[in-house]
């Protein structure tokens, strides 16, 4: 080192000395170049390392306060910094749980009108997504639910192994809203006769309010949302592998940082297709670079387009190469609560879904969280015949519905999918 860089290094660490508080509480992500001293940069900066993405030279810190000396970290090694931001799943979803008679099949909803519109049952006849693996980014699964039985395989569970010392900064889209439809049990199903329908000819019925209330509050709500997506993948690719992924807690709380990681870890496990239900409207270095890295493998990254009836970017939906999935209806109309935009890919069903819920349960609901999995099964069962060109093989299969969305004309992607057509 020579005398001028340390000298440097010395006045460095003075001034950060004399600025830095006592206690560090700002979480931080901090991506270092190559040969950059880890423990010299923590030391000036007066923070704590708390965690790290293997492999990647980045690490996650608590600093007393924001670095604004951006050149002067430059030169000693620092790639980039930025806020460890909070990322949110909303605490009461508005789920409707549904009676279900005993007796009925587990997986009794595959032939829901949503999977029908799009053919999924008729694609398993030349593809049942064997052999690929999809790994699911989501709060928590229920491992013994009966819909699951024989579909998952080991995860890994970022939260129980998380930091406490860190709380991340909440997102300025905190509610990102994966299950933003109002509508309660009374009334979820007056505008969809199809739905109602289907229900009542398999002796199904919603719950009353009150049945839901209860199940939600007793903290299901959260929760509820891994085992929900795991249940679609399970009945779109069913001789598919799910690797179930927690990094969002019970109550819903997630960060960026814990992303990174288990988009990280799910390529590093062999996962080939990842789905990502959930959103930030925080365009993140970390993210991004998980993203990248996975992309680098061929790995098909499926994600929700988000559920704010708004053309604003939703990541990681928006990065380049991600599958961005708007929701519609049983018409091909836009679901009201459905973002749109330029960097919609593909449309998938996405109003009155029905999938497992926790507690061997069943339930109904809406959101782009659950129309993302419809299209990452799907290219698990493109994935099983043949290993490259699957999101061309995806937008070459679509059914176009801009006539059905005059107000949303170039803003909804290729077209609704079809995975029959995908896939025969």
């Amino acid at each position: 080192m020579t005398g001028r860089r340390l000298s440097l290094i010395l006045a460095l660490f003075i001034f950060f000395s004399a600025n830095a508080q006592a206690a560090g509480t700002i979480p931080v992500v901090v991506k270092l170049l190559p040969g950059a001293n880890l423990s010299l940069i923590s030391s000036l900066l007066g923070g704590t390392v708390i965690d790290t993405l293997p492999g990647a030279n980045t690490y996650l810190l608590r600093l007393p306060t924001l670095p604004l000396l951006t050149f002067t970290l430059k030169l000693l090694g620092v790639d980039w910094l930025e806020l460890d931001r909070g990322i949110q799943l909303p605490a009461n979803p508005p789920l409707s749980l549904l009676g279900v008679p005993g007796g009925s099949a587990d997986d009794w909803y595959k032939q829901q009108p949503s999977l029908q519109l799009v053919h999924s049952g008729n694609a398993q006849a030349y593809s049942t997504g064997r052999g690929v693996m999809i790994a699911d980014i989501n709060s928590s699964v229920d491992y013994g639910h009966p819909a699951l039985t024989g579909h998952l395989t080991a995860g890994y569970d970022f939260v129980s192994g998380r930091p406490t010392d860190v709380t991340a900064l909440n997102d300025d889209q905190s509610s990102a809203g994966f299950l933003d439809d109002d509508q309660s049990s009374a009334g979820f199903l007056d505008d969809d006769q199809s739905s109602a329908g289907f229900l009542d000819g398999a002796g199904i019925h919603l719950l009353d309010d009150q049945s839901s209330a209860g199940f939600l509050d007793n903290g299901a709500g959260s929760k509820s949302h891994g085992t929900f997506v795991a249940g679609i993948l399970a009945v779109v690719a069913p001789e598919s592998t799910i690797m179930p992924l927690r990094a969002f807690d019970d109550a819903g709380n997630s960060d960026l940082f814990t992303l990174a990681k288990a988009i990280r870890y799910a390529k590093q496990q062999g996962a080939t297709v990842i789905n990502m239900s959930f959103g930030t409207l925080t365009d993140a270095k970390v993210l991004k670079d998980a993203i990248d890295y996975a992309k680098a493998a061929n790995i098909v990254l499926v994600a929700s387009a988000g559920n704010n009836n708004t053309s604003s970017m939703q990541y990681p939906a928006a990065y380049s190469g991600v599958l961005a999935v708007a929701a519609t209806d049983l018409t091909d109309t836009k679901a009201s609560f459905s973002n749109f935009g330029s960097y919609i890919f593909v449309d998938a069903p996405g109003v009155h879904i029905i999938s497992s819920v926790p507690s061997g349960k069943y339930g109904i609901a809406n959101g782009t969280s659950f129309s993302a999995p419809i299209v990452a099964g799907m290219a698990a069962l493109i994935r099983s015949l043949h290993f490259s060109g699957v999101s061309t093989t995806i937008s070459e299969s679509t059914v176009p519905i801009d006539w059905r969305n005059p107000a949303y004309h170039d803003k909804l992607g290729r077209g609704r999918v079809d995975l029959l057509d995908a896939v025969h």
